[in-house]
């Protein structure tokens, strides 16, 4: 008899005990760190990504993150959401597709567009204000999760005075320097990191870093004040016995270019624009390098997932040394592009438990991937009504499980849509839509429209059309690209004379 009740009195203590608090279901949860640099290029690094060492390659200076890539998984064929900025991050944040959010540009002012002008088509309506408190976010669902949420530099994921403008509204406990602008007004504490001082003016800019009071006036390089901030605001965070999630973004290497003086040395004879560019890469790696270096002093690298990606394609239509539109080369053009220039970024990613390291993969895989991808390796859910549009696959099997045996397919189709002008000249920078399969990417240029059809396998630099040898590939390229309109509701550009929208990729079919 007291034997059984014993036996209740567990019973119903378990029935009635309260769930574990989120702190304590999240003890042994990884810690995240994602290094979302803005505006770097394929090229951009001392690691190769491409098949072989290119002189691109041999002039930058990134061992921090070779170091990284040696105990984790390289994507050759890592792609941005987008040819620019906001589109990707706010697609990272979500895990939705722009085409399906309705954020398919930049984002600044919640009231006006900050497309260029075409002349024979529109911008549709978009959603101008970027993304907001009311959405699912993976800081926020990682936040519910009992997590430590830090942002650190360049937000950019909502417009000036509305809810996303602030990442402590989008599920980050701390904000560091982050708000609506996407770009510095300077990389230099002398300048306030402000663009007015920068220029000689005085006032305030929409583009002046806020928070970093403490560093004005003084020589303090952008890059290396955000990482020491980041590095402690990491510290902090494990201290207090949550995981932590730390996204670093630390505006560089961003327009405007500017150079960190500490580095100049390494970049004799450049043209002293690549030597400035040349040593914001730098820093950007030595920024890298900190955090690398507190997790290792924490005890904590080996439970640590570390992402390391670009927001678009390489900066190369203007404000570069020498000829526009090289910069990323052998890769097609760059940032605003819908030639691979354009959009294929570096990626890399460690997770705990891996064990063959500096693994190299092919299979493509974008930034949507990363919100199922983190959850699932944090054990966090994701609410069944977001999941159920989620755009971006788990990357999981990708990294090393021999387990997993629902590893993304290498011709799972990818799109890009950007039904805006860019503001400045170069291949592909036009309103478009381009789908990748397989080896095979179709491009979809709205203004005519026209189409061109490209053998990544066999012609990375997209130097040849084959569109009209191909008609069978096109007609199937651009049925899907039907398929994905109707599965997104992506908007489509709208003809300049009419207001309407233009028609459907499939009518564009090769006869």
């Amino acid at each position: 008899m007291r034997t059984l009740l014993l036996l209740l009195t567990v019973v119903t203590l378990l029935e009635v005990a309260p769930p574990a608090s989120p702190a304590a279901a999240a003890a042994d949860r990884p810690h995240i760190v994602v290094a979302m640099i803005d505006d770097l290029g394929w090229q951009d690094c001392s690691l190769p990504f491409g098949p072989e060492i290119t002189p691109f390659n041999s002039r930058y200076h990134t061992p921090n993150l070779e170091r990284l890539a040696a105990r984790g998984t390289v994507f050759t064929d890592g792609y941005a959401a987008s040819p620019v900025c906001t589109p990707t991050r706010t697609a990272f944040m979500t895990g939705l597709h722009p085409g399906r959010t309705g954020i398919t540009y930049w984002t600044l002012h919640a009231d006006r567009d900050n497309s260029t002008p075409h002349p024979r088509l529109k911008a549709p309506a978009w959603r101008l204000t970027g993304i907001g408190a009311e959405d699912v976010t993976l800081p926020g669902l990682l936040q519910d999760a009992g997590y430590h949420t830090i942002h650190v530099g360049k937000a950019h994921f909502g417009a000036i005075g509305t809810s996303g403008a602030d990442p402590t509204n989008l599920g980050f406990d701390v904000n560091i320097a982050g708000h609506a602008a996407g770009g510095p007004g300077s990389f230099q504490g002398i300048h306030d990191f402000g663009a007015q001082k920068r220029q000689g003016r005085t006032g305030p800019s929409v583009w002046d870093v806020p928070g970093l009071e403490d560093h004005h006036g003084r020589d303090a390089y952008l890059t290396e004040v955000l990482a020491e901030k980041a590095a402690a605001a990491l510290r902090d965070g494990v201290e207090s016995g949550s995981p932590v999630f730390l996204h670093f973004a630390p505006y560089a290497v961003h327009a405007p270019i500017m150079a960190n003086h500490r580095h100049l040395h390494r970049y004799e004879g450049l043209h002293p624009t690549e030597a400035a560019y040349a040593t914001m890469i730098e820093s950007m790696d030595e920024g890298l390098g900190r955090i690398l270096d507190t997790l290792d002093e924490l005890g904590i690298a080996d439970d640590t997932i570390v992402v390391f990606l670009g927001d678009n394609g390489g900066l190369s239509a203007h404000a570069r040394g020498g000829p526009a539109n090289i910069h990323n080369a052998p890769l097609r053009s760059g940032k605003g592009s819908a030639y691979e220039g354009g959009v294929r970024v570096p990626f890399v990613v460690a997770r705990p438990g891996q064990t063959d390291d500096g693994r190299r993969v092919s299979v493509p895989v974008t930034a949507i991937d990363l919100l199922p991808t983190l959850t699932e390796l944090a054990g966090v859910p994701v609410p069944a009504e977001h999941a159920a549009i989620l755009d971006g696959t788990s990357i999981v099997p990708l990294l090393g499980d021999a387990d997993r045996h629902d590893t993304p397919a290498p011709d799972r189709p990818l799109v890009w849509t950007m039904p805006h002008q860019w503001g400045a000249k170069g291949p592909g920078i036009e309103p478009f839509t381009s789908i990748r399969r397989g080896d095979w990417k179709l491009l979809w240029f709205h203004d005519g429209p026209r189409v061109e059809l490209y053998d990544l396998a066999t012609d990375l630099g997209e130097t040849r059309d084959v569109a009209a040898s191909h008609p069978d590939m096109v007609r199937s390229l651009l049925a899907d690209l039907d398929a994905w309109y109707e599965r997104t509701g992506a908007s489509r550009s709208l003809d300049a004379s009419t207001g309407e929208p233009i028609d459907p990729p499939s009518a564009s079919v090769v006869r």
